[in-house]
């Protein structure tokens, strides 16, 4: 039946007929953007012929964008070409010599399934506006749970590991003093935590966060491969209580973020129980490697610890951001820490199970389902494929170190634990010269110089960073399954090729 026309209904001003989009002009941007995107994106994704950024400077970024927003609307045909533009411009992650940063690569299947949640625009925190979706993060933190060893347990997705991280630091304290829930700091003791001195940065940032002070973060002194020395660890426990503070957390790190190294996990859980500590891990970007038989042994004795942070958006490339918490605890310590009980949300006369209802355990109320896009790729290529992702991965790495030790010019600075490969490139004019300070002074500054060539190019984009007394070194990480033994060998060319006149 058409609905019969109506007399328009004007209220302070505003006609309320009929919708205000104009549905067919907007139906027909999303068919073109998504066109641009797979030509642009997901067709070049893998395309080696293609820059991996097209460098230009802030100044001449904004000239070249046009950034202003204006009074009127402007139209489509310049919306997609500002489409293009933002393309064009960006830097390209899925490119498979992408190397920069601990995620790369293009997962299609998570892709799909982030166009699927994007359209839906869903969020996940009660059954009735997201019932599909909390069932999915339901199986797949169950998943991860029998992974990292538990019979059972609990878990929550979060916007990010350094979340994480903080919402066990939260969960720890309030596990020993529930009171700060409602009566806040005062009432507490100096609290301690312990952490590695390679730990990630959000550990400083959460104790700053949460008014534990970042005085009262124990940084525990590691050995040579960046692994924390349970002996230092004992002695730090020690060196608080003596100090009248009270211990309550070690954070241990499985996969730093520079070196790659993974704490002794066994060691630090004898260590905390005995001194009844929460022993949080943060498997952000090691966490992975318990999809692998070949490898997990890295993350031995992971089962002990009380929470642990697992980034499936890095090694399983789910897409960012997709991070989960983990915790052993099954008495809803997680709901009892992070509740507020909104009504108009979490009523508990509601027609179905309310149990569903999980968003309360979040410290978020609107909440992406980060879980889904790790689902979807978790059943296109089953256990074994993400296991073969990541063995893959190691392989690449392993054949990247044997190539290193062939060539001139090139140094590690250890054989890697995991997949981050570290080392210097010495161009011909240091190759004799002695070490020195002069020597390391002068080679500090060619990392940064080859980065810099490299994204003016836009053929390689490689990590460097100095470390705990070593000058600028480049950090390889390889992710993606689209990055070949050739890439490897282009990587170690080019770096060769832009840094042998220096």
């Amino acid at each position: 039946m058409t609905p019969s026309k109506k007399s328009p209904v004007l209220v302070d001003g505003v006609v309320l007929n009929g919708p205000q989009t104009d549905v067919k002009a907007g139906e027909k941007f999303v068919e073109e953007a998504c066109r641009l995107v797979m030509e642009e994106v997901v067709l070049k994704a893998t395309d080696i012929n293609e820059k991996v950024c097209e460098w230009q400077p802030p100044e001449q970024l904004r000239q070249l964008l046009d950034l202003e927003m204006r009074d009127t609307g402007e139209p489509q045909d310049k919306l997609l070409k500002l489409c293009q533009d933002v393309i064009h411009f960006s830097v390209k992650t899925n490119h498979p010599r992408f190397f920069n940063q601990l995620y790369a690569g293009l997962d299609y299947y998570s892709l799909a399934a982030r166009i699927i949640t994007e359209a839906l625009n869903p969020s996940v925190y009660t059954y009735e506006v997201s019932p599909v979706f909390l069932l999915v993060e339901e199986a797949v933190l169950k998943k991860m749970i029998e992974f990292v060893g538990w019979k059972e347990g609990d878990g929550i997705f979060n916007p990010g590991g350094s979340v994480s991280n903080m919402c066990a630091m939260n969960l720890a304290r309030y596990k020993y003093y529930p009171d700060v829930k409602e009566k806040g700091l005062s009432g507490l003791p100096r609290l301690i935590l312990f952490t590695s001195a390679e730990c990630h940065y959000s550990m400083k940032k959460a104790a700053s966060f949460l008014g534990i002070g970042t005085q009262n973060v124990y940084f525990v002194e590691t050995d040579g491969r960046g692994k924390m020395i349970p002996k230092e660890l004992e002695k730090r426990i020690w060196q608080a209580k003596k100090e009248g503070a009270v211990p309550f957390l070690v954070c241990a790190t499985s996969g730093t973020t520079v070196l790659g190294a993974f704490d002794p996990l066994d060691e630090i859980a004898e260590i905390c129980e005995r001194h009844a500590l929460w022993l949080h891990v943060d498997a952000s970007w090691g966490g992975s490697a318990l999809v692998s038989r070949k490898h997990r042994q890295l993350l031995h004795g992971i089962h002990r610890a009380d929470s642990v942070a697992w980034n499936p958006h890095k090694m399983l490339m789910a897409g960012i951001q997709c991070c989960a918490l983990l915790i052993k605890d099954k008495s809803d310590l997680l709901k009892k820490c992070y509740s507020a009980k909104a009504t108009y949300l979490f009523q508990q006369d509601k027609f179905y199970d309310v149990s569903y209802d999980t968003g309360d355990k979040s410290i978020q109320c609107s909440r992406r389902p980060d879980a889904f896009k790790f689902w979807m790729t978790w059943k296109a290529l089953g256990t074994l494929g993400l296991e073969e992702r990541v063995n893959r991965a190691f392989a690449l790495s392993r054949y990247l170190v044997d190539e290193i030790k062939k060539r001139e010019g090139f140094k590690l600075l250890m054989e890697p634990e995991y997949t981050n490969v570290c080392f210097w490139y010495l161009p011909p004019s240091l190759r004799e010269m002695e070490e020195g300070p002069e020597f390391w002074k002068k080679l500090s500054l060619v990392a940064p110089a080859i980065k810099e060539k490299m994204m003016k190019k836009g053929s390689v984009m490689l990590g460097y960073q100095p470390h705990r007394g070593k000058v600028n070194f480049f950090r390889q990480v390889v992710i993606s399954p689209q990055v070949s033994r050739e890439d490897m060998d282009f990587l170690l060319d080019e770096i060769d090729s832009l840094g042998r006149d220096m």
